[in-house]
């Protein structure tokens, strides 16, 4: 029996709660295919791969997030520490901004 949506992201959060990203994104990568418009299920994908050094996947996904909502503020930081973590800080500097703007004033 196939699992539903919510069984597997719960087991895709439950393996990255136990230090797991790895496997939380192999779970939680083709569910993200068939719900491409689920924000927890990006969010926590995006998680995923930046936890386990795949930035350029967290990258592409925390920019889907902000397609889907551009006033994600979590994303936009989520997204400017990606491209931070691969030396691209000029890219990340206006992500890192927005973030501080939304937030009340915060670079972090």
């Amino acid at each position: 029996m196939e699992e539903s949506t919510y069984e597997t992201f719960a087991i895709g959060k439950m393996r990255f709660d136990l230090n797991d990203p790895i496997g939380a994104a192999k779970l939680l990568a083709p569910l993200s295919e068939r719900e491409p418009e689920s924000r927890s299920i990006l969010e926590l994908l995006g998680r995923a791969y930046f936890h386990s050094a795949q930035l350029v996947k967290a990258e592409q996904t925390f920019r889907k997030l902000l397609e889907l909502d551009p006033g994600d503020n979590w994303a936009h930081i989520a997204l400017a520490r990606s491209l931070e973590r691969q030396s691209r800080d000029d890219e990340a500097a206006p992500h890192r901004r927005l973030h501080a703007a939304m937030s009340g004033g915060s670079l972090d």
